[in-house]
């Protein structure tokens, strides 16, 4: 096996780690809740925390991870998130869970910028796409895992002891990787000078860029496009991350072995999904032209999600609202590693720039979304009206894909 494919394995279990440890409070939910004493509102602040924490420090450590690697990066931000995913376990109120939560949120915001850079240092560009496809599609994994490995485990030891167990396994990875990785391919003892020379002949002519240049974001409305889109799209996402436990537990009254299977079943479809996303657009963008190969996957795929996710709030089977959700998920996944691709498409030297501004917008959406959906269903009690809000959103998002040009580059100045 060659080196950068072995790196690749580290950073596929480590976006399984990181989706185990931020799907777990969703999980746990109805545990955390009663012990503590939360109602949804409350509790919708408390996940709302760690989206916000997660959209303002990825930026940050983005820079933080192009200045001095992503070796001692990644090393310090799995160990920060995993002291506390532990330290959720201690938790005895609100306003300190808040805070752990908060914190943690820190940590998990450089996980995936800083794979970015591993990648565009370890990769050669034609390997860049397939490399963000299989990371982004063990995030997914690591969702369906999550309630088949937790639940268990809390019905063995408890949440709380789940939460440090969790945090034991990160840092397991954290000092694997210290003691591994290097940043750059020529350091690591174990590579051949033949794998080098392929990495470094078809590299990138310049590196990702995570330094934001505002701008040019505000002048360039493509990039506005880009960010009103992945706001609305990360509606849908964080629903899954956060509330979906709550919404088959208390809004459709399932057990709690039915929302484990529903959950799992929703990641693993969203596996597959950005795989089979990443790699459509790809094909029709070579028959079709890029603008027309990307523009079709966006809009057929957060539409759909679209008309999936409003005959979930709308019916009153159980089991069919399970079946559509997880659909949900595969079809708005085709588009997540297709929005990725057009910030390449149009950034070029610039990706890390528009990625950025790109998921800072989206992590915002994931942040009013997980609080809206705990107010609304604490005010209403109605668990479907969230719903439609998320399906207006995605019909939206999926409008704006017609005028998203990937075939127009930013021009800086």
């Amino acid at each position: 096996m060659k080196i950068r494919h072995k790196v690749l394995f580290f950073l596929f279990l480590l976006s399984i780690i990181t989706f185990l440890d931020r799907v777990c409070m969703n999980v746990v939910s109805k545990y955390v809740k009663e012990d503590l004493d939360l109602d949804n509102q409350s509790f919708g602040y408390i996940l709302g925390a760690f989206s916000l924490a997660y959209a303002l420090f990825e930026l940050p450590t983005g820079i933080l991870g192009d200045r001095i690697g992503p070796r001692k990066v990644l090393t310090r931000v799995v160990l920060w998130w995993s002291g506390f995913t532990a330290l959720t376990g201690t938790a005895f109120g609100f306003v300190y869970l808040l805070i752990v939560r908060f914190l943690f949120g820190m940590g998990e915001a450089g996980a995936y910028p800083n794979a970015s850079i591993a990648i565009a240092r370890w990769f050669p560009a034609v390997e860049v796409g397939r490399a963000q496809s299989v990371i982004w599609a063990a995030g997914r994994i690591g969702g369906a895992l999550t309630p088949l490995l937790v639940i268990p485990l809390v019905h063995l030891v408890g949440w709380r002891m789940a939460f440090f167990i969790l945090g034991v396994v990160g840092s397991i990875w954290a000092a694997a990787w210290y003691y591994w990785f290097r940043d750059n391919p020529s350091e690591h003892k174990g590579i051949t000078e033949k794998e080098i020379e392929e990495i470094e002949t078809a590299r990138k002519n310049a590196p990702i860029s995570h330094k934001i240049h505002w701008k040019t974001i505000i002048k360039n409305p493509n990039i506005w496009l880009l960010m009103i889109m992945c706001h609305l799209f990360f509606y849908a996402s964080y629903f899954f991350t956060n509330w979906s436990s709550t919404y088959f537990q208390e809004g459709r009254m399932m057990t709690e072995d039915q929302t484990k299977n529903f959950i799992s079943l929703s990641y693993f479809l969203g596996a597959i999904g950005c795989i089979v996303g990443g790699f459509a657009s790809d094909f029709l963008s070579k028959k079709l032209g890029l603008k027309l190969g990307r523009r079709i996957v966006g809009v057929a795929g957060l539409g759909l999600s679209s008309i999936c996710f409003l005959g979930a709030g709308v019916t009153t089977d159980n089991q069919l609202a399970g079946y559509l959700l997880a659909l949900c998920v595969f079809l708005k996944d085709l588009t997540l590693p297709v929005a990725f691709a057009v910030c390449v498409d149009i950034g070029k030297r610039n990706a890390g720039t528009v990625t950025g501004a790109m998921n800072f917008a989206g992590q915002m959406g994931g942040f009013f979304i997980t609080i809206i959906f705990g107010t609304i269903v604490q005010q209403t009690g109605n668990f479907n009206y969230p719903l439609f809000l998320i399906a207006g959103c995605l019909i939206v998002a999926s409008a704006l894909w017609f005028f998203i040009d990937p075939t127009k580059e930013i021009v800086e100045g």
